[in-house]
């Protein structure tokens, strides 16, 4: 048997995981009892896990996560507050299949961006397209894109996303044309896709952050009724995660 010439075709192929198992296969004993179909479904097995792998990384950096957070890294203690049922579930995925939403809110520090990227996160893997905003800076885009004519492109690459996180959502009072561009992005979503917004203020208080009350009820209708609900509580977590790093005093 010809090796090179089979490896050179795996190559060209770009199968890299496949042809780097056949290596192993052919330089270790171990998989010499095996049958053929055993040795083909091992190789079949690593090349699909290497480009699943390869994949959920590609979805996260397009993602721009500012935190690497995972579900399993998750504090679910009861001074947290936070719904383990429902927070294994919305990891499985569903429901962005289902274009329902998230709210997230709490106090600040309390862990909300962690929460959301590892729901993010959970996203990437389920196969889903996912970007993160700091929602300031997202209106910020939206300003300039008016100006350099970009806008219709940019409501149509976050029209596709499937799901779109604002963090720090309503942080600051909305000015009208921001209103009006939020308005945009939430009417090419619903019933198409999903929205998780991580906030510090509560639902009873979305409202007055919003210049005119129409806008306000059409945005809010989109977001707050069809979405599920993580209330987060507690300590800060930065305050903690600070206290655990400081030095013992010695006394």
């Amino acid at each position: 048997m010809l090796v090179q010439p089979l490896l050179d075709k795996l190559t060209a192929l770009r199968l890299p995981a496949f042809r780097e198992g056949l290596q192993e296969q052919l330089r270790s004993a171990q998989y010499a009892p095996l049958a053929f179909e055993e040795r083909l479904a091992l190789l079949v097995d690593q090349e699909c896990t290497r480009r699943d792998s390869r994949r959920v990384q590609r979805r996260t950096e397009v993602a721009a996560f500012p935190l690497p957070a995972c579900i399993e890294d998750l504090d679910f203690s009861a001074s947290r507050g936070l719904d383990r049922r429902l927070v294994l579930e919305l990891a499985q995925g569903s429901w962005i299949e289902n274009h329902l939403n998230v709210i997230v809110d709490g106090p600040t520090g309390a862990g909300k961006t962690f929460l959301a990227c590892a729901l993010g996160h959970s996203a990437c893997r389920g196969n889903f397209t996912v970007r993160y905003f700091r929602t300031s800076r997202l209106l910020q885009q939206l300003t300039r894109a008016h100006l350099d004519g970009s806008y219709s492109d940019l409501l149509s690459r976050l029209a596709r996303t499937d799901l779109i996180i604002f963090d720090d959502w309503l942080r600051d009072p909305l000015t009208l044309s921001q209103a009006q561009d939020l308005l945009e992005i939430m009417d090419d979503r619903f019933g198409q896709s999903s929205t998780l917004v991580a906030t510090q203020v509560p639902v009873a208080e979305y409202h007055a952050r919003f210049p005119d009350a129409t806008l306000a009820d059409a945005i809010l209708d989109r977001l707050v009724h069809n979405a599920h609900r993580l209330n987060l509580a507690g300590e800060s977590q930065r305050k903690t995660r600070s206290i655990g790093r400081m030095p013992s005093s010695g006394v």
